[in-house]
């Protein structure tokens, strides 16, 4: 890690159009100063005044690295027939592959750049009837999403024979499905409707002892007034 420092900058020349600068900095073990100007002309900074330059090399291939830069590629021995060989190499994709595409391209933009204006009418007829069609959907969709109560965002899907085809088989399943249900349904209702025999049976007596039960009440009643009625007539016959 290194040390930060608050230096004073100033611009003190130039090298071309590129500026020369001074950085004026204090040493933070002692109170002694110490300058920095940079050097464009040989990349590099070059300390002018209150210290002394230290140069550290690092060799990677000293640290168990390998080196970044070949920087002795002339004492490499480059061998004739391999160079000749790389250039037979790029001649032959040259000649067999670059070439004939190149003009396979070229015949291509001729050909369209030939007739400019009929290629554009031919382009706007498409985008007009593609436009219309478009349209067509766009309204129709919008109809059927306003019928059903769909929100506008929703997107539909695209009519196509696949498409129909299978709607068409899902609709005769629900629809027969619907019709089984509905026949059930009325199967088990006729069913429920017819009484038995014995629930006949039983729905007679119930209804006898009930009335029995009716009649017993009703008589209790009748003789209880008869019996509240009889002494104030008496007292009325007595008073007169």
């Amino acid at each position: 890690m290194g040390v930060r420092y608050n230096a004073e900058k100033k611009k003190i020349g130039a090298y071309y159009s590129t500026p020369i600068f001074s950085f004026r900095c204090k040493c933070h073990l002692c109170d002694g100063w110490f300058e920095i100007q940079t050097d464009p002309k040989n990349t590099r900074y070059v300390v002018t005044s209150g210290a002394r330059q230290k140069d550290e090399d690092w060799n990677p291939e000293d640290n168990g690295g390998f080196a970044i830069h070949d920087t002795d590629k002339e004492s490499v021995t480059i061998d004739p027939l391999v160079a000749l060989e790389k250039t037979t190499d790029a001649k032959n994709h040259m000649e067999k592959v670059q070439r004939p595409r190149i003009e396979s391209l070229q015949d291509a933009s001729e050909h369209y750049n030939a007739d400019p204006y009929s290629l554009s009418l031919k382009a706007r007829k498409r985008f007009r009837e593609e436009k219309k069609v478009e349209q067509k959907k766009r309204k129709s969709d919008d109809l059927l999403k306003g019928r059903y109560g769909l929100p506008e965002t929703l997107k539909l899907l695209e009519e196509d024979e696949k498409g129909i085809e299978e709607a068409k088989v899902e609709w005769e399943q629900a629809k027969q499905e619907q019709m089984r249900a509905s026949k059930r349904k009325k199967t088990t209702l006729a069913i429920t409707s017819i009484p038995s025999a014995s629930s006949k049976g039983s729905g007679s007596s119930s209804l006898n002892s009930l009335r029995t039960r009716i009649l017993q009440n009703t008589a209790k009643k009748s003789a209880a007034v008869q019996s509240i009625s009889t002494p104030s007539l008496a007292r009325q016959k007595q008073s007169g």
